[in-house]
């Protein structure tokens, strides 16, 4: 008796530091992927248009105060510079420039609403905003809280479009996914570390649990 007491002592040890390590080694992961996705967020700018429902008309017009919210913007930045260029060289400068110019782009978003026949109106905020996971072309950046130019739609009730404005991102490389080869992965890559740009590129790991008979 006293043998098999020890014996089932040795199992239960031995399952508690199998299931202790496991715990450990999720817990050490999802801290690293904390600090990864803190270290992007710091240094990007995301634009997002939250659609007022679901519905066609609601979900059709969303894409028509995307264009012209892109587009607006990227003949303001024309002007304000001259025609040198549309981007931005640092993430603050791009901040500074849509919260000076929310009304402005409320103004434009209203206009589109009222053309096509919509009873409420567009809001422009520049938060900070929680994305789940989300694919951006060949980049996968994690969930966590992001600074973003956001218009919200009426109820803001529908599904979202989004993308990066910064860094250095052109307005119209918004309206498609970019490559890890293009110019604007890039620029991700001059204001991200080696470690926070390769992350964009790996997918999330799936746990499978078995067991095995020795």
């Amino acid at each position: 008796c006293m043998l098999y007491k020890k014996d089932k002592i040795c199992i239960r040890t031995f399952f508690f530091i199998i299931l202790a390590a496991f715990c450990l080694n999720l817990g050490v992961r999802a801290a690293h992927r904390e600090i990864l996705q803190q270290g992007i967020a710091q240094e990007i700018l995301r634009f997002h248009v939250v659609a007022n429902s679901d519905s066609e008309d609601d979900q059709r017009v969303k894409y028509l105060v995307r264009d012209k919210i892109l587009a607006w913007m990227k003949e303001k930045r024309n002007k304000e510079d001259a025609g040198q260029t549309e981007r931005f060289v640092q993430k603050e400068e791009a901040a500074v420039f849509f919260k000076e110019h929310l009304s402005e782009m409320e103004a434009e978003a209203d206009r589109v609403l009222r053309e096509n026949g919509m009873d409420y109106q567009a809001k422009a905020e520049l938060a900070q905003i929680y994305f789940s996971e989300r694919v951006y072309g060949e980049y996968t950046f994690p969930a966590g809280w992001y600074e973003a130019l956001r218009i919200r739609l009426g109820k803001a009730d529908g599904h979202n479009w989004w993308c990066v404005l910064y860094p250095k991102l052109s307005f119209s490389n918004c309206i498609r996914g970019v490559k890890k080869d293009g110019n604007p992965a890039g620029d991700l890559k001059e204001v991200l570390t080696a470690q926070e740009y390769e992350s964009l590129f790996c997918e999330p790991k799936k746990w499978k649990i078995a067991f095995r008979w020795f």
